[in-house]
């Protein structure tokens, strides 16, 4: 599989599961229409209509693509990461139960996690 390349910054987040800091992402407050794709391999990730403000600091999502990000148990045993399901990439966390939404799901996302490509 062909992987873009990244930048240091990318690489302690997505290949090192690392966080980026809160509120300084450039897709945080993006409400553009278009798609959210893996930064490391393009592979879709979120659609626009998913994203929502929780404020946290990060982009949020109630939902994803289906089959485009798989799940698992974070180092730390409490939290469910979450992975791009094409590449691996670390994109963030989920959480359940906070009532945000009605699909009560937060995609915690760290922008440099993703491009966006805007709608045509």
């Amino acid at each position: 599989m062909k992987l873009n390349k990244l930048t240091p910054e990318e690489a302690r987040v997505i290949v090192h599961k690392g966080t980026e800091r809160p509120y300084t992402g450039e897709l945080y407050t993006n409400e553009a229409e278009g798609l959210y794709v893996c930064k490391q391999c393009d592979n879709p990730l979120y659609k626009s209509e998913h994203k929502f403000n929780a404020h946290c600091g990060w982009p949020a999502f109630d939902d994803e693509i289906e089959g485009a990000v798989r799940r698992e148990t974070d180092a730390d045993g409490r939290r469910t990461e979450i992975l791009c399901a094409k590449c691996d990439g670390h994109l963030g966390h989920v959480f359940k139960g906070e009532y945000l939404t009605p699909k009560n799901t937060r995609h915690c996302v760290n922008s440099v996690s993703m491009k966006f490509v805007a709608k045509e």
